[in-house]
């Protein structure tokens, strides 16, 4: 990779930028599923002063009680905790009359997916979702031309990754004439002591699911099924990452990416995604699917019960963390997003990257996952600014890379591009 080009300009003009429309009335979200870790930090962002067309945030969830905690804690009058259990159709329904967007933050293999994105058609409501592995993401998307036609916009996969990684690949796409591959990255570390209790560093069931299932992942310009935690790759990344391994896991930007107009018609041949996890908690990972918890349908008879090993594991490591949470130390996260993309730009050979990255900062206190929440609230005040545009759609696909940067570096994320990354030998 170069290493002697200068980071991104806070306002490059390669990239196009959209006006917003500052006459846009303001608007009632719905965010099912409110409550979540991924969800409340959302709930945080949209209520701070970074937003300022939002009339009222409904948090509606099973637990009311959680609902009302958070809305205590954030202290917005805008706040409004709900009761909901998304199997009540016709209460989802009546919450979704009486809102003008709906931020579907339901963990995804819950399985109710399909349902609320549907009650967003039928209601004509504006949506998105955080996405994740993809489970759903393929027949969201064969929904397109019913959505163009209600005239209503959906975006999926709106967070970190997905989300922020499929517009760093859109601003490597957008910097290459013609593209042979791109490969998406994203590394954690922590550099805090070492935790006696394991905590997931999102829902325990996308954790399980990434290590222990097949991946697809875009290769000889087609989808392939890749075995889990294959395609081991090692990147020399500046500090704190270093040296550092990644895998193939199950995730939707490759169901996504390499078929985008604007990156398809550049002749992509191979779209890639990988993970790194701290070292530590990906050894517990790896142990917990030799174990069989990665198994999710098949029940387990003990005693009489029938449970299922991921049900069982959730409610273990919450307990524990309830129990130790004293022992936890402060997380010091440091997060990388990166897309290397390879082609030709002016007529020569060309490898060129871009990233985003993520480091402590007091802004993100009481955030799970600043990213994720935050790459939501960002996609969703873009969307509120100017015209919405109806169909389904990836994020690369609906938003102008240069605002959603600037949104990212507000929060105090740090963009560049032409990082000193290397592939080890």
């Amino acid at each position: 990779m170069s290493r002697d080009r200068p980071p991104l300009p806070q306002r490059p003009q390669m990239w196009n930028e959209t006006d917003s429309n500052k006459d846009s009335k303001t608007m009632k979200i719905l965010v099912v599923g409110g409550a979540g870790a991924m969800a409340s930090g959302t709930v945080r962002d949209l209520a701070s002063p970074l937003h300022t067309r939002i009339s009222e945030i409904v948090i509606a969830d099973q637990s009311v009680e959680r609902c009302e905690a958070l809305a205590r804690q954030i202290g917005d009058q805008r706040l409004r905790p709900v009761s909901l259990d998304v199997r009540d159709r016709d209460q989802l329904a009546t919450l979704l009359q009486q809102a003008d967007f709906c931020i579907n933050a339901v963990p995804t293999l819950l399985g109710h997916q399909m349902a609320i994105f549907e009650a967003c058609l039928a209601a004509r409501k504006p949506y998105v979702d955080y996405g994740g592995l993809g489970v759903f993401t393929v027949e969201q998307k064969k929904r397109h031309a019913a959505w163009q036609q209600a005239g209503v916009a959906a975006v999926l996969g709106l967070g970190a990754d997905p989300g922020i990684s499929n517009m760093l690949c859109k601003a490597v796409a957008e910097r290459l004439d013609t593209i042979d591959r791109i490969n998406l990255y994203w590394a954690a570390e922590n550099l805090a002591p070492e935790s006696p209790v394991l905590v997931p560093p999102y829902s325990l069931r996308t954790v399980l699911a990434e290590y222990a299932n097949p991946s697809q992942q875009f290769l000889g310009s087609k989808l392939t099924a890749m075995p889990p935690q294959s395609g081991r790759e090692t990147l020399l990344l500046p500090p704190p990452w270093g040296k550092t391994e990644f895998m193939h896991t199950q995730h939707s930007e490759p169901l996504t990416v390499p078929f985008a107009a604007g990156i398809r018609d550049k002749g992509i041949r191979e779209f890639t995604w990988k993970l790194h996890l701290p070292a530590r908690e990906h050894e517990a990972w790896v142990a917990l699917c030799k174990a069989g918890f990665g198994d999710f349908e098949d029940a387990l008879e003990i005693g009489g019960t029938s449970i299922k090993p991921a049900d069982y594991l959730d409610a273990l490591i919450k307990r524990n963390i309830v129990r130790n949470g004293h022992l936890i130390p402060e997380p010091q996260i440091h997060e990388l997003h990166l897309a290397i993309g390879e082609g030709t730009r002016n007529g020569k050979p060309a490898t060129l990257n871009c990233a985003v990255i993520g480091s402590p900062h007091p802004a993100h206190a009481g955030y799970s996952d600043p990213g994720t929440s935050m790459g939501l609230s960002i996609g969703v005040k873009l969307m509120l600014e100017t015209p919405m545009k109806p169909g389904v759609w990836g994020p690369e696909e609906y938003f102008p890379v240069l605002p959603f940067f600037d949104e990212l570096r507000k929060r105090h994320f740090t963009v560049g591009e032409d990082i000193a990354v290397e592939r080890a030998a």
